[in-house]
């Protein structure tokens, strides 16, 4: 026999021996629990009561309640803007602290990362302080301006905005960070030659570092959308989902659908739709940024 194809065979083994924890574990933990989760989607199901088999039925309610579309278009909106804004400052940000050196670059990456490690438990409740009425320090800035208090979580108008700042706020500094990383990947080489060319700074920017970025641009973005549009703590501490249901994202409605319903299988029933919305999203977004293989490999 061939020893090239035997060494070809060993190394395939060896390539499924060490890929056998992560399959086990992602069967366990994924696959197993999604299966069931359809399952029960079919029911009406309950840990109390003699689960009836409905078919399509809770995927027929949920896609006729209006308030679930509401509830998508809203992560939308969310995420709409939080994603773009955060991603802007990010990126103008990391290249900011790619011309930093020394001590202040480790500081500075150090003190915006510290956000991400805050729960959005905690932030909801500073921001809550922030957004008082009365005694809040917005309301104080904007009277420094001759302006009146605005109710940053009651105006329907200007709620999902106040909301949307803490979530900036908790994902700025890992944004930034995984940019940076991508930055400094860039080799410098390549800025050398288009200054020989007698390229400007702009001209570097647009024809070197954002389509080397791409691949980072589409990590940040996706897992950005997926996670804004998925919020849970900020509106559930902040606002309840209100005013009228301004700030109700889906996984809030899906949390009070279980809280209130005795069964399961609507809930499910819900949470699976909005996967697939989610995953369709995320499949756009990876077709329209037409995601290329890194040039190293």
């Amino acid at each position: 026999m061939n020893s090239k194809f035997i060494l070809k065979r060993n190394d395939r083994k060896t390539a499924y021996l060490m890929l056998l924890p992560i399959i086990v574990l992602l069967t366990c933990f994924v696959v197993i629990p999604l299966i069931y989760a359809i399952y029960v989607s079919f029911f009406e199901w309950s840990f109390y009561k003699e689960s009836i088999f409905v078919g399509f039925t809770n995927f027929k309610r949920v896609l006729n309640d209006h308030l679930f579309y509401k509830a998508i278009w809203t992560g939308v909106k969310f995420a709409l803007i939080v994603v773009p804004t955060q991603f802007v400052l990010a990126f103008l940000f990391a290249n900011l602290i790619k011309n930093l050196g020394g001590r202040l670059a480790g500081f500075i990456k150090s003190s915006i990362y510290i956000p991400y490690v805050i729960s959005g438990v905690v932030a909801s409740i500073i921001f809550l302080f922030i957004y008082d009425y009365d005694g809040g320090i917005a309301n104080y800035i904007i009277g420094l301006f001759g302006l009146e208090k605005v109710a940053w979580l009651i105006d329907v108008k200007v709620v999902l905005g106040s909301i949307s700042l803490p979530a900036i706020w908790l994902g700025f500094g890992f944004t930034t960070l995984i940019i940076l990383s991508g930055l400094n990947d860039i080799p410098g080489s390549y800025y050398e030659a288009a200054e020989i060319d007698g390229a400007n700074g702009l001209q570097k920017m647009f024809y070197i570092t954002i389509p080397l970025l791409r691949n980072i641009f589409l990590y940040v973005i996706v897992v950005g959308m997926t996670g804004a549009i998925q919020q849970f703590d900020l509106p559930f501490i902040m606002t309840k989902g209100g005013p009228l249901n301004a700030t109700m994202t889906p996984n809030l409605f899906i949390y009070n659908h279980f809280v209130n319903d005795p069964y399961l299988g609507y809930t499910i029933a819900s949470a699976l739709l909005l996967f697939v919305m989610i995953a369709i999203l995320a499949g756009i977004i990876f077709k329209l940024g037409n995601s290329k293989k890194s040039m190293d490999s």
